[in-house]
């Protein structure tokens, strides 16, 4: 390097926009919807029941637009043998898992797959508000449920 000119470094795109939400288990969605907003004053920012996930499921916020609201997503089995029920079996209720919001779910997919990273599904699937997302196995990820989010283009959460 001549008269101190560097060389620029091309880092990678990042994968992830950000944290999107933390997963909470309840065994009651009413009960835990009515603590976080009568207690700790968060607002309810979206409710709906996803029949192939197994799960009633309640997006609580700070505000009420992304990506300044920060979120807790709770989680209410439908049924005993769901993924939430059975976390709910095992663990009892409280954290089941950390959320990252992606650009484009099948980009960050394929290169965590290269990375070696094993993905709970081999495609994507409908979560909130009809978001794309994939978990990535919580053995890759040191014991933690990561699940990866790509938001609909026209909503949020």
């Amino acid at each position: 390097m001549e008269n101190g000119a560097h060389t620029p470094v091309t880092l990678p795109q990042d994968l992830f926009i950000c944290i999107d939400h933390v997963g909470l288990a309840v065994p009651d969605l009413d009960e835990a919807i009515r603590f976080h907003t009568e207690v700790f004053g968060w607002r309810l920012l979206h409710r709906e029941t996803n029949e192939e996930q197994g799960v009633e499921e309640a997006m609580i916020g700070t505000g009420s637009q992304l990506p300044e609201s920060a979120q807790i997503q709770l989680l209410a089995p439908l049924r005993e043998d769901s993924a939430i029920g059975k976390f709910l079996t095992k663990n009892g209720p409280g954290m089941q898992q950390l959320c990252y919001r992606v650009a484009d779910l099948e980009h960050v997919s394929a290169v965590l797959r290269e990375r070696g990273v094993r993905l709970l599904y081999p495609e994507s699937k409908t979560g909130t508000g009809g978001a794309r997302i994939n978990f990535v196995h919580p053995k890759d990820a040191g014991g933690v449920l990561l699940e990866l989010t790509e938001p609909p283009a026209a909503a949020a959460h």
